[in-house]
């Protein structure tokens, strides 16, 4: 059965940022500061170093009770049992995705634009991440998705969309009253000295409340 996610403040991963000593205590950290789930994303590691990485952090993930994601590994995420899978455009595509993991497991699916995010959740798609929202380091290719079309985005589909890309505390307050499901945030909270302070000042700052 797929778990019920609540997708507010979603931490995805990125190791060259991170100011902890090791993954699982970055993911523990972000966790203990609001962060409702978690997407480990490796990129240049080999699978090796992917599996074990991912062993470790679903160990966290569990015991602090928030849903694991695996970016664009449908067999790193069925061989830690984590709850879903997140591809991207140049990905698995989702029909073969959703083929590996099953349907007891989350699959989500990035998109840039309207018609990729309608695609998306045709095919099945259990939630939309759509970015960049706003110019970021960690992704050097991406052009930035503007508001409008997230809002077109959120007016047409019914499924969770989490808004992703450059998002801040300078420039999350933009998101906040357009109906998104939730902020994915990389080095807003991995790049920073006080990892749990970041995630609970993005949190209170998206949903309008003071710290």
């Amino acid at each position: 059965m797929k778990p019920n996610i609540d997708y507010t403040l979603y931490l995805v991963t990125d190791r060259a940022l991170m100011t902890a000593g090791s993954m699982e205590a970055c993911v523990e950290q972000a966790i203990l500061g609001g962060c409702t789930v978690v997407q480990l994303r490796e990129k240049t590691a080999s699978s090796h170093a992917f599996f074990q990485t991912a062993v470790r952090v679903r160990e966290v993930t569990a015991r602090l009770g928030v849903p694991l994601i695996i970016n664009d590994r449908a067999d790193i995420a069925l061989s830690v049992d984590a709850d879903g899978l997140h591809i991207g455009q140049n990905d698995l595509p989702y029909e073969a995705a959703r083929r590996i993991v099953g349907h007891d497991k989350i699959v989500g699916v990035s998109a840039h634009n309207l018609e990729q995010a309608r695609r998306a959740a045709e095919m099945g798609a259990d939630y939309i991440g759509v970015g960049a929202m706003f110019a970021t380091g960690t992704k050097t290719d991406a052009n930035p998705t503007s508001i409008d079309e997230l809002r077109r985005i959120r007016r047409e589909l019914n499924i969770p969309i989490v808004a992703i890309g450059g998002i801040n505390k300078n420039n999350v307050s933009h998101l906040k009253d357009i109906g998104v499901n939730g902020i994915a945030v990389v080095s807003a909270i991995v790049a920073e000295q006080d990892m749990v302070g970041a995630a609970q000042e993005l949190k209170a700052l998206f949903q309008g409340e003071h710290l």
